[in-house]
């Protein structure tokens, strides 16, 4: 090994102790792959890899379409008109009031990418809710959380997206391709999170709401259907489109506009604060999502420059049985001590999962692999901001909430690993 190489490692080592300490995420990636190529003497691989990476066509479609409609949908309430939809025949489940609201919120992510988002559209309703029913609140605010897994649904998720222009398909398709994968962790999440929390007794609570927010209307007096359609008509177009009706096959930005489109004439908003709000999410796409990618992307040609990657494909290829594996513990374990595995997944999905086929494996499968278990591993982590707000709107402890996370998210994580 080079010295370069050494030194890659150095910085490598430096980077991780830099995100978890939590820095600016795109800083830290930029700064840690300009300075490995800096000492590959291709200062220019940087750049040149940052410029490209602001033009990848079908990422800043999809990603910047579908964050515009999800706050034009946030901005006109739709949400809220489905979480009360959905959340009204659920007064009188008792104890299957704890699976349940998992299984809606994974829905409701689906249509709402943002865990933090879908958490706060669906908690304000959710938690209030089950804390009547005799569910403590940190069992409330746990159940909520454990079912900010559905994002994986969503074609116009920056990882989809990202792993299936790699793949060379469209994002739905490799959506459906992994739908069972997604449905089964789900399943899981929503069964282990009520064993552990009938184990620690959260379903014999008080009902005492004390000084939680006790609004569960979300500002709204009445479910309006048309409303509540709204944040699902991209996703029903897309779905049918790859499935039964292919003569509305269309890509996800395309599905995104008719939902606009829609939202707006239902909703009357005013055209131009529905086009202000639309494009304010579309820069926020571009700026907080598009950014980490390619700012992952500078990162990975730092690891190129160095040697790092050819290394690292070439110890997979001797143990190529251990790629997926080691892919999927180690960007769970960065999700749990960074609260977020976007940075970790998008590197090594640029580095590393173009080259699945020398270790046995397709583009799709060990990007899905590596998606999910960072995901998992966020839904566990203390410091993840869906958990620190889910422990807000409670009024527990971030802890009280993983504590009940952690089990149900690492058996989910054996279950992909084992059997998916």
């Amino acid at each position: 090994m080079s010295l370069t190489f050494w030194a890659a490692l150095v910085i490598v080592a430096l980077t991780l102790v830099a995100l978890v300490k939590r820095y600016e995420t795109r800083l830290v990636l930029c700064v840690s792959g300009l300075l490995m190529c800096i000492i590959s003497l291709d200062p220019m691989a940087a750049y040149n890899q940052f410029a490209k990476s602001m033009t990848t066509g079908n990422l800043i479609q999809s990603i910047c379409s579908a964050m515009g409609f999800a706050f034009l949908v946030s901005y006109t309430k739709c949400d809220i008109h489905l979480v009360q939809l959905l959340t009204r025949p659920m007064k009188s489940l008792g104890l299957f009031l704890i699976p349940c609201c998992t299984l809606l919120t994974a829905v409701i992510n689906a249509a709402i990418p943002s865990a933090a988002g879908c958490a706060a559209a669906v908690g304000a309703t959710l938690i209030p809710l089950m804390i009547r029913s005799g569910i403590t609140p940190a069992g409330a605010g746990a159940a909520v959380l454990a079912g900010t897994y559905g994002s994986n649904f969503n074609p116009g998720g920056a990882h989809p997206v990202m792993i299936s222009g790699m793949a060379g398909i469209e994002p739905m398709e490799f959506i459906i391709e992994n739908a069972f994968t997604y449905t089964i962790l789900s399943l899981v999440g929503a069964l282990m999170i009520t064993v552990v929390e009938v184990a620690l007794r959260d379903h014999k609570g008080s009902g005492d709401l004390g000084n939680i927010q006790t609004d569960t209307t979300g500002g709204i007096s009445k479910v309006n259907i048309l409303y509540a359609i709204a944040p699902m008509v991209p996703l029903v177009i897309l779905l049918l489109g790859n499935t039964y009706v292919p003569a509305i096959k269309m890509g996800v930005a395309q599905a995104m506009l008719i939902g606009v489109t829609y939202t707006m004439i239902v909703t009357r908003i005013n055209p131009q604060n529905a086009f202000k709000e639309f494009f304010n999410g579309a820069g926020k796409g571009y700026g907080n999502v598009l950014g980490i990618i390619i700012s992952a992307g500078v990162f990975a040609a730092g690891l190129r420059e160095a040697g790092v990657v050819d290394a690292l494909i070439e110890a997979l290829k001797q143990a190529n049985e251990y790629a997926r594996v080691g892919g999927a513990l180690g960007t769970w374990a960065m999700a749990v001590l960074m609260g977020s595995g976007d940075a970790a997944t998008f590197a090594f999905n640029e580095a590393v999962t173009p080259h699945a086929a020398e270790f046995g494996m397709t583009i799709s499968e060990l990007g899905n692999t590596v998606m999910c278990a960072a995901q998992l591993g966020r839904t566990m982590s203390p410091i993840a901001g869906v958990v620190i707000l889910l422990a807000g709107m409670s009024q527990v402890s971030p802890i009280d909430l993983v504590k009940r996370t952690a089990v149900p998210m690492i058996t989910a994580w054996f279950i992909l690993i084992l059997f998916l």
